[in-house]
């Protein structure tokens, strides 16, 4: 992606995020000098801030999500059960976009429509190895209430609804009706470790 592309995801991103009643924190709007002063805080050791991904296949208005860390502990901390051991996001799924399946190998997060379209989820259960089961039934927490549909099923997410998806759970999305707002709420993240996608991506 060019780095225009970036600044102009990065500006629609920003005027939808307050279209939807929400304001970044202040080091959202940094500049890489003040940024370059502050490399040895948080906001760079638990990488803090601006993510737009295509996922590697140069093609972002179909396949790519924009996503912002807003907080975010330390891995380490999930093994004592003190300090952070939260994170949270927020990201935008544009509507058709999608995000590639994948699942987690230790977070737990809620998705969270905050506005927009419809967030629609496609969601299968992993195996005893951890891989898609196409033909185990789906069990996931929609609004703390459980709900069940059959593997590879579609779960829509209205505004305002949520689901809680564990590590057993392969899940790819995308907004239909418009672009969504989502708040994703979780354990600690860590994207270059906890990842595991269904196909290959950049």
């Amino acid at each position: 992606m060019k780095r225009s592309e970036v600044n102009r995801i990065i500006r629609e991103a920003d005027e939808f995020i307050r279209s939807r009643g929400y304001v970044l924190p202040p080091f959202a709007y940094h500049t890489p000098e003040e940024l370059r002063k502050r490399s040895d805080t948080p906001v760079f050791r638990n990488r803090l801030g601006w993510d737009i991904t295509d996922f590697g296949k140069g093609d972002f208005d179909n396949v790519g999500l924009f996503l912002f860390t807003a907080r975010n502990g330390d891995a380490a901390n999930l093994g004592t059960g003190r300090g952070m051991v939260y994170a949270e996001k927020i990201m935008i799924s544009r509507d058709g976009q999608r995000c590639p399946t994948h699942r987690h190998r230790t977070k737990v997060e809620d998705i969270i429509n905050r506005g927009g379209g419809d967030l629609v989820l496609e969601l299968h259960m992993a195996d005893g190895d951890g891989n898609i089961d196409h033909g185990r039934e789906v069990v996931v927490p929609v609004d703390a209430e459980e709900h069940r549909m059959p593997g590879g099923g579609h779960l829509r997410l209205k505004p305002g609804q949520s689901v809680t998806l564990h590590p057993d759970v392969w899940h790819a999305f995308w907004a239909e009706g418009g672009d969504v707002l989502i708040v994703e709420v979780s354990t600690v993240n860590d994207d270059l470790t906890d990842n595991v996608f269904a196909e290959p991506v950049g």
